[in-house]
């Protein structure tokens, strides 16, 4: 599966960025450097059992070992103290990364209900795509009989793009699907 994807960037994606933008040198080309994933319990933050499970969701959708996230500031509306442990989070690098965005694309993505295409403006202005995901039972991984309460999750694709519209055209070339861009450009 990653396998594809990879060969695709090679492949494809190499070859149509530096048709389009004119790069003199293969070092300028973007690459995808890091993609993380980010989970909260949410109004849950007190209960430990949610943010076990928000732990254990966040594992079973990456293959690897989350890190508890803690809160920086106290919030009162929701018992929240500051140091306090409120999700998880997990950095992907290399065949993690590739494996993950490839399933994202070509698995996740089309279970998402009412699915009109991702937000072709969801970039940073650095280069960085940012997804929200509302529902984790989109993935597969998920078993939805044991899920106790639907949580949302962050996925950010960090790549080494200068400016946007490198970045968009290489997650398209890799077939992140926009919405509206079936041959032109988001503006």
């Amino acid at each position: 599966m990653a396998k594809n994807i990879k060969e695709k960037y090679s492949d494809v994606v190499v070859k149509a960025m530096q048709d389009k933008f004119k790069y003199k040198s293969p070092m300028q080309m973007p690459r995808l450097e890091k993609i993380i994933i980010n989970m909260t319990a949410g109004q849950d933050v007190t209960n430990s059992k949610a943010i076990e499970e928000v732990l254990n969701d966040v594992m079973l959708i990456t293959g690897q070992k989350p890190v508890k996230t803690v809160a920086k500031k106290s919030l009162a509306s929701w018992k929240l103290r500051e140091g306090m442990p409120m999700g998880a989070k997990v950095t992907l690098r290399g065949e993690r990364m590739w494996n993950f965005l490839s399933k994202l694309i070509d698995i996740v993505i089309p279970r998402i209900r009412d699915f009109r295409g991702i937000n072709p403006k969801a970039f940073d202005g650095r280069g960085n795509f940012s997804l929200g995901v509302k529902e984790q039972i989109i993935f597969p991984e998920i078993d939805f009989d044991k899920v106790r309460r639907i949580r949302g999750l962050d996925v950010i694709i960090v790549t080494s793009a200068k400016t946007d519209d490198e970045a968009r055209e290489m997650l398209k070339l890799l077939g992140m699907p926009f919405k509206g861009m079936n041959n032109k450009e988001a503006k």
